[in-house]
């Protein structure tokens, strides 16, 4: 049955969602006497990723997102890392995209220069009116902002089961229930869903320096959890990587300290001992001596429209994300 609705500006063809099954080779044993339990297979991975939530991150802030958006950059031509997400995609001429965590529009902004119908929600409202600017300044009018969180009801706010032929979640899932976040863009989409999330640094985390600092244990590789929530569903997802670049600048050797510290405390707190953390503190200083050097950018802005202070870390931070994709 085709119902109509407006308030996204397209007509939606609401679809009763297949039901997923766990597949017979990820169900749990049950004999008393097993002598071997895959963990891969048997592990409860969503409870084990909501500890990890509630053990090392806050929970978010709209307001403090708000704040933040005015730093963020805005624009319809996509970077690289956009563009490469848009071409993994595969999208299709005139296909529709519902995009969950859409920031100021990373994603959804180049969709809509391509004259695909987005609906792109986020719950800053900050990120949305920054969105909005763009879209009125490059008269964009395929964009559709909507005020929403991942915990919302989402039907009441006009997001319906195969709404859209594409669900999109671009760095941002940071729910504290992954699998239920996974499975409400699945149920969203008619076609595809893509989604991207770290393989171990993180725009908070660096995988390399904490290894360096002694802290290689503390990596949170966030992506294997959605790919085997997805694989115990009874979904297929496939697994591509995007690599980008992250450049900070400091005043000073201790503005520069300060912030690795918390980048210590943020990623390591909830998984080493305070003798760790203490033992990373010691080496971080000299780790600095050898890794801090000139900026001779220095006043240029950087990509946030901010002026680029005098040191910088000699070697730039990677980053790279798994892009998971599973079909309908």
């Amino acid at each position: 049955m085709t119902e109509n609705n407006t308030a996204n500006g397209f007509t939606n063809d609401f679809r009763s969602p297949q039901p997923q099954h766990v597949s017979a080779a990820c169900a749990s044993p049950t004999e008393e006497n097993l002598a071997f339990a895959p963990a891969l297979s048997t592990a409860d991975w969503n409870a084990e990723w909501q500890q990890m939530q509630n053990a090392r991150n806050r929970p978010d802030n709209s307001a403090e997102w708000d704040a933040r958006a005015l730093n963020f950059p805005a624009d319809a031509q996509a970077g690289p890392y956009a563009r490469r997400f848009i071409e993994l995609m595969g999208i299709r001429p005139g296909e529709t995209v519902f995009d969950m965590g859409c920031g100021t529009g990373a994603i959804a902004l180049p969709l809509g220069e391509l004259g695909h119908k987005v609906v792109a929600a986020d719950f800053s409202q900050g990120m949305l009116d920054r969105m909005q600017a763009v879209m009125e300044s490059q008269g964009i009018r395929t964009v559709f902002p909507k005020l929403m969180s991942w915990d919302e009801d989402w039907a009441a706010k006009g997001v319906r089961t195969g709404m859209v032929d594409i669900c999109v979640a671009s760095r941002s899932i940071a729910t504290h229930d992954l699998r239920d976040s996974l499975l409400r863009l699945t149920d969203i989409a008619r076609r595809r869903v893509c989604i991207t999330l770290p393989t171990g640094s993180s725009p908070r985390t660096d995988e390399r320096i904490l290894s360096e600092l002694g802290l290689s244990d503390a990596v949170f590789r966030q992506h294997l959890y959605a790919i085997c929530i997805l694989a115990n569903e009874g979904l297929f997802p496939r697994v591509d990587y995007i690599q980008s670049q992250r450049y900070e600048t400091f005043a000073s050797h201790e503005e520069a300290a300060e912030s690795l510290q918390r980048m210590i405390d943020n990623a390591a707190g909830a998984v080493t001992t305070g003798a760790q953390r203490q033992s990373a503190y010691a080496r971080l200083h000299a780790w600095l001596n050898d890794n801090l050097v000139e900026n001779g950018h220095v006043g240029s802005l950087d990509k946030h429209g901010l002026p680029q202070k005098a040191l910088r870390l000699r070697n730039p931070r990677i980053i790279t994300w798994a892009f998971i994709s599973w079909d309908k």
